[in-house]
């Protein structure tokens, strides 16, 4: 999926004015108390909301990272020499599909689905513990992004501790489910699992698109 464009309005920092990289608007509002920023969809937004003021967006959808400069800073840029896994479901439970991405260069390296009925906790596990049996058997030293602590821990306890009833409509998911319990009971892994900073970055690369 081709990552999607952002502008980024400075109402109040060291450069107000409208940015097409997020690096420059980092830029223009590090270190700069009370900076007031935002991100939009498209430039024709972006000039809008540049020559309106910062008090008609604050609190509104497509809002740029909330954390504070100094926080973005302590962040960082992600790791490029990783992959991104992430979850999508049409419903809680309801239509399911999971996959894994090049978080440079966001090539889809897996997916599975859409699986009738499971939810996005669910889809979020299975999508790590692929990721993990992916960089093994390929002898990579790549890290795995993901966005959901839920699923991360689960990972960590080697459990899928979903509320989801099996039945005959889900009986392939819940197949999967085992494999990938069995799985990381069975195998070591020194793969570093990192929480994707959404606020401080934006979507996950291997986001679905679908907000």
């Amino acid at each position: 999926m081709a990552k999607k464009a952002k502008f980024y309005v400075v109402w109040k920092g060291k450069r107000p004015g409208v940015y097409t990289t997020w690096e420059d608007c980092k830029a223009a509002i590090s270190g700069y108390k009370g900076a007031q920023y935002k991100s939009f969809a498209t430039f024709e937004l972006a000039k809008k909301a540049y020559n309106s003021n910062y008090e008609e967006y604050k609190g509104k959808k497509n809002a740029a990272p909330s954390l504070t400069p100094e926080q973005l800073l302590m962040l960082g840029e992600p790791n490029l020499h990783s992959i991104a896994v992430d979850a999508a479901s049409s419903g809680n439970p309801g239509i399911m599909e999971y996959q894994g991405v090049d978080t440079k260069t966001r090539k889809k390296l897996f997916k599975q689905g859409p699986f009738p009925e499971g939810t996005n906790n669910i889809g979020e596990f299975l999508a790590i513990v692929h990721g993990l049996a992916f960089l093994k058997q390929h002898k990579s030293n790549r890290i795995i992004y993901s966005d959901s602590r839920t699923a991360m821990s689960w990972v960590r306890k080697k459990t899928c501790n979903t509320k989801l009833v099996e039945t005959s409509k889900n009986k392939e998911l819940f197949d999967l489910i085992r494999r990938a319990v069995t799985w990381l009971k069975n195998n070591s892994y020194n793969t570093p699992i990192v929480k994707w900073e959404t606020k401080a970055w934006g979507e996950i690369p291997a986001d679905f698109g679908r907000k």
